[in-house]
């Protein structure tokens, strides 16, 4: 009996390793966090405030919606960049990002965990 709990201890702890090795790997950086929250954003911006001027409005000053938060991706990549803070545990890292363009928006708060090359954001808030 002692020497099926040594060997159930023994794979345990071989199976605790290797998955250890792996979430250290897959551990994305800032890089691919920017990536993932400008799309986010992005898709947002484009599905819920895109939508919900009228026709009228962008006849009327003569714009599409969707180009032009196109063109703003470098900005708005440059804004993430400069409002998140990454905190790295090795096996995964907790990105909190505060954004706050003017007094006039609303500001939001995001925290995000990064674990196996892949994102959950489990918190936004409007501030």
């Amino acid at each position: 009996m002692k020497s099926l709990t040594f060997m159930a201890s023994i794979g345990a702890l071989g199976l605790a390793a290797v998955l250890g090795v792996a979430m250290a790997q897959t551990n994305p950086n800032q890089a691919e966090y920017e990536d993932y929250a400008v799309q986010r954003l992005t898709g947002y911006l484009k599905s819920d405030v895109c939508n919900k001027t009228t026709k009228f409005l962008q006849s009327l000053i003569n714009y599409n919606c969707d180009k032009l938060i196109d063109s703003a991706n470098p900005q708005i990549r440059q804004l993430l960049s400069a409002t998140t803070e990454r905190q790295d545990f090795f096996l995964f890292s907790i990105y909190r990002t505060e954004l706050k363009i003017s007094d006039l928006i609303p500001s939001y708060k995001f925290e995000t965990v990064g674990a196996f090359n892949n994102f959950y954001t489990y918190t936004a808030q409007e501030q």
